[in-house]
């Protein structure tokens, strides 16, 4: 069946750039693959993004994958299907079908403090870099508390990044288990007590468990040699060119290096509920904790209402979630560097899409672009902070 579906992948891919076929949308309308890209290069036009990567799913396959601009601006370098893309934060949705694979073989349980698998305190260990140093949480004991579930949903306490605090250390910032509020150290934490578990890297159990399965030759957790003949550079919101970043030790919450056709095999994959169980499927995309806050960054992270309780905005383990007519439609974004990524699958109609941009100012065209797409009007944009570009 695995080969089937690769078989199948593929097959489409080769088909996808000939044919101007019907894209069918949530509400049952159609859009033509011409008429799409139209609208996609007109809103690049319009928002001055630099190059942008966009996949389609119906039917739980890919039906339309399309690479516009430029890889780099200066050379006029086109961006292709086959170009490395920095993942950003969608490395994260990788990671947590990772841990979700080790909880089905039993290695870890989503409950257990993650602390009681060591046979020491977590701040006792030497570190080679800088995400294994966790010294600063002998100050804070609660830290045991913390479990994977916590660290997958974003309520372990820790902050979004030690750099981003005020005096730049490692602390627990609420009660873990209690509110949401994002943060890369939660699953960095988990993804160092995995290595310490199984004796094997992040990058070694990804190979195994998700991109040799899967076919995904062209990712990574840490930048290959390989991806020095076709890599984007990523443009901040002035439009300015940023430093490629190789040299980044792996991390699950944030280093992927991929493209937009082995992503695609991820996405697929999900909408076919492969590598995972059902009930590990049902476990990842069902609600775990509420987000009432108003935005996911900033002040408006601290700011609690009811903006979103229309689509009863949760998180899963690993994703966002926004209930729909449509059943549920999973998300995840990811940003750094001058990249905009955006993914989301709504798995009872098989229907999902695939945004990744090597230009920041893509946040602007994001709410028109899986309007247009898929007629996605559940996306949380104000809460993600998507402002479009004509509403500024």
């Amino acid at each position: 069946m695995k080969n089937l579906l690769l078989i199948v992948f593929f097959i489409s891919i080769n088909s996808l750039q000939a044919q101007n076929s019907a894209i069918k949308r949530l509400d049952g309308s159609t859009i033509s693959t011409d008429s799409l890209t139209a609208t996609i290069e007109n809103l690049m036009g319009k928002a001055d993004v630099k190059g942008l990567a966009v996949a389609i799913f119906n039917a739980k396959k890919p039906v339309y994958m399309k690479t516009l601009g430029f890889s780099n601006v200066e050379t006029k370098k086109k961006l292709e299907l086959q170009t490395n893309l920095y993942g950003a934060s969608l490395s994260k949705a990788v990671f947590a079908v990772l841990v979700m694979k080790l909880v089905e073989e039993g290695l870890i349980s989503l409950d257990k403090p993650l602390q009681d698998y060591l046979p020491k305190p977590i701040y006792e260990y030497d570190f080679k870099v800088w995400h294994e140093d966790f010294r600063e949480l002998k100050s804070y004991p609660e830290y045991k508390k913390i479990t994977a579930r916590m660290c997958l949903d974003h309520t372990s306490g820790l902050p979004n990044w030690r750099w981003f605090e005020s005096d730049e250390k490692l602390k627990i910032k609420f009660e873990p288990g209690t509110r949401y509020s994002y943060s890369g150290e939660g699953l960095t934490y988990l993804q160092v007590v995995l290595e310490k578990i199984t004796g094997k890297t992040l990058e070694e159990m990804a190979q195994e468990k998700i991109f040799k399965p899967l076919k995904m030759t062209n990712s990574s957790y840490r930048w290959q040699e390989k991806f020095e003949k076709d890599y984007a550079y990523g443009y901040d919101e002035n439009g300015k060119m940023q430093e490629k970043d190789k040299d980044n030790a792996p991390r699950g919450a944030g280093t992927l290096e991929t493209t937009i056709e082995d992503y695609s095999k991820f996405i697929t994959a999900i909408l076919n509920k492969k590598i995972l169980n059902a009930k590990s499927y049902k476990e990842m995309f069902g609600p775990q904790i509420r987000i009432r806050s108003k935005n996911q960054f900033g002040p408006g992270a601290l700011e609690d209402g009811n903006w979103n309780d229309k689509t009863e905005l949760s998180y899963g383990l690993g994703w966002g979630l926004v209930k729909t007519p449509y059943g549920y439609g999973a998300f995840k974004e990811g940003q750094g560097s001058g990249f905009q990524n955006y993914s989301i699958v709504f798995s009872d109609k098989g229907i999902g899409m695939l945004i990744m941009s090597n230009s920041y100012k893509t946040g602007a065209i994001m709410k028109y672009l899986l309007e247009t797409g898929i007629k996605d009007t559940y996306t949380p944009w104000e809460w993600d902070q998507y402002i479009p570009y004509d509403k500024k």
